[in-house]
């Protein structure tokens, strides 16, 4: 399934604020649980995620698919990914330097502030914290039994007890259809 319309620049920015706030380097299980948090967050106080990425449930908790697929290395153009994010090496992530705030010019100051609230209250957890904290507080998770099984948007939403959880859905698949479009004619 193509994924040419999905943002990695702005998925590896977001990456690159966690990896920094860790120290530039970081486990890859706690990033994947953060990106996800953030996209949920987003969504609860927006009505919209960081990332128009395909969540789903997987042993260890909900992740981002598409940019999981980035932070492992299993996608083939990795694009401007690795302008921010160094390969996988072990467990573990790395930001290519120190970013200031104007370089992470794919976030809004909307999405930023998203990301500080995240970090400010998970960044001390650790990996297994964060999985366990998953685990029991997004109801949306269940659990996949060793595999993995798509997370729609909708029962994110209503989850987090949003307004017309179908039709926020809806705007979130429409500009991931618009972006795929675009998309194919850029190629």
């Amino acid at each position: 399934m193509s994924t040419s319309w999905f943002n990695a620049r702005k998925a590896a920015q977001v990456a690159a604020f966690f990896a920094n706030k860790q120290g530039n380097q970081i486990e890859v299980l706690k990033l994947i649980k953060l990106i996800y948090l953030a996209d949920r967050q987003n969504m609860e106080d927006f009505g919209y995620p960081i990332l128009i990425d395909r969540f789903v449930s997987m042993p260890h908790g909900p992740v981002n698919s598409i940019t999981l697929n980035y932070v492992n290395g299993t996608v083939e153009d990795i694009g401007e990914w690795e302008h921010f994010i160094t390969p996988r090496l072990s467990y573990s992530v790395a930001a290519t330097r120190d970013f200031t705030r104007e370089q992470l010019d794919e976030l809004s100051d909307a999405e930023f502030s998203t990301l500080e609230k995240i970090w400010g209250t998970f960044g001390s957890y650790d990996k297994w914290q964060l999985r366990d904290w998953t685990h029991s507080n997004c109801p949306e998770w269940e659990d996949p039994q060793g595999s993995a099984n798509p997370i729609p948007h909708e029962r994110v939403f209503k989850f987090l007890k949003v307004e017309n959880p179908d039709e926020m859905a809806g705007a979130i698949h429409e500009d991931r259809h618009i972006e795929e479009l675009f998309a194919q004619l850029r190629a």
